[in-house]
């Protein structure tokens, strides 16, 4: 009997690798393994649900059971792979080993989780997978017979402002706290994100620059569970704290089976990682197809648009015909409809400075001037594809 492609993970990349691949081999079997549900689902969905009103279950688009009928795949749910054999080429699960023909690691990444002080400390939560929101969204479901509850965020990152956006127009006090000055600091030019601030402020939204959460303690009075202790000495009240302070690719599996890592899993630009057979992708790979200053593996790329042109590659691969990913240019939507953001950051490493030519749009420009990223505000996100056109890769 053939050995099965396996797929390890049932997020985006790999039900989407899946897909793909079924487009061009439909009688090679699949076996996707994966620690929860397997149900399918949109994860940038889950920073924008409260607003429209939506819980954990209607998030769900596809049920796990029809994706596998449909796409003709044998599914382990609720199944962890505790080892890889390269050599063997066979994965390690709770019934036993199993052979693979050829092997997928879509593991994704795993929220930064930062040691805190405190008796509460273990009641921060993060946000990261469906089964996550469906905690958060039952930790404030249980508050709302509070009118003025309080959700605190660590973190004024994407998904942190994306987050604090949701949660305020959705009645919901909300604060921000993060040791840099301004939000989505990494990404946006000083201008834009005083503007992004500006809109949040506007929601209600408070921020708390120059601090870290030091401390979570179980209230000793006031209506409010939490008592949030700041670096800058500030305690701050709240009903919930969500931690938005990044993520960090899942590689222990590969690690322990031998594979290169870096930052995530290094594959090469055809997908494959340091062992024959074996491909990742998604948040928890580290594509060479993406060039960066910063590392000759070149770079993780966390977002939809990379995850899909990476499956439709990686897809051609596993049926056979060699494939080289090649990243086009994929600007970025930040879900802040206070204010609309379009973000197409310039490559790693990338020496230059931010140009604004006109208000609402920033250009980064390098040192001989070829425009190599941009970002749009506001009404001038419309310009996506005419600043598309004028980026050099």
């Amino acid at each position: 009997m053939m050995a099965p492609l396996v797929v390890i993970g049932a997020g985006l990349a790999g039900w989407t690798t899946v897909r793909e691949f079924r487009k061009l081999d439909t009688t090679t079997p699949v076996l996707l393994v994966t620690a929860d549900s397997g149900d399918f689902y949109a994860k940038p969905s889950l920073s924008n649900a409260f607003a429209q009103g939506k819980g954990p279950a209607q998030l769900v688009s596809t049920p796990a059971d029809k994706m596998a009928a449909t796409l003709g795949v044998s599914l382990l749910p609720h199944t962890r792979v505790s080892a890889i054999d390269t050599a063997a080429k066979t994965v390690t699960t709770p019934a036993g080993a199993q052979a693979y023909r050829q092997l997928v690691l879509a593991t994704g990444a795993q929220p930064i989780r930062v040691p805190l002080d405190g008796n509460a400390a273990d009641e921060v939560l993060s946000v990261n997978s469906l089964q996550d929101f469906a905690a958060f969204h039952a930790r404030l479901q249980h508050a709302t017979a509070r009118p003025d509850r309080h959700v605190l965020i660590m973190g004024a990152g994407l998904i942190g402002c994306e987050f604090a956006n949701d949660l305020a127009q959705a009645g919901y006090r909300v604060s921000v706290v993060d040791p840099s000055a301004r939000p989505l600091a990494a990404l946006l030019p000083e201008a834009a994100s005083g503007a992004l601030q500006e809109a949040l402020q506007a929601l209600g939204v408070r921020f708390y620059w120059g601090s870290t959460v030091r401390a979570v303690n179980a209230a000793t009075a006031g209506p409010d569970p939490l008592t949030v202790s700041l670096a800058s000495g500030e305690d701050v009240a709240a009903s919930c704290v969500l931690s938005a302070i990044g993520l960090r690719a899942d590689t222990a599996l590969a690690q322990a089976a031998g594979l290169r890592v870096d930052r995530a899993i290094v594959v090469d630009t055809r997908l494959q990682t340091s062992a024959e057979g074996v491909y990742a992708l998604g948040d928890g790979a580290q594509y060479a197809s993406a060039a960066s200053a910063l590392s000759v593996h070149g770079s993780t790329l966390p977002y939809v648009m990379p995850i899909m042109a990476a499956a439709r590659a990686l897809a051609a691969n596993l049926a056979g015909t060699p494939t080289a990913l090649v990243f086009a240019l994929m600007p970025v939507s930040v879900k802040t409809p206070a204010l609309p953001l379009v973000v197409a950051p310039p490559k790693p490493g990338t020496r230059g400075q931010w140009n604004a030519p006109v208000p609402g749009i920033w250009q980064w420009l390098d040192d001989a001037g070829l425009q190599r990223g941009f970002v749009l505000a506001g009404a001038q996100t419309t310009q996506r594809m005419a600043q598309s056109k004028l980026v050099t890769l």
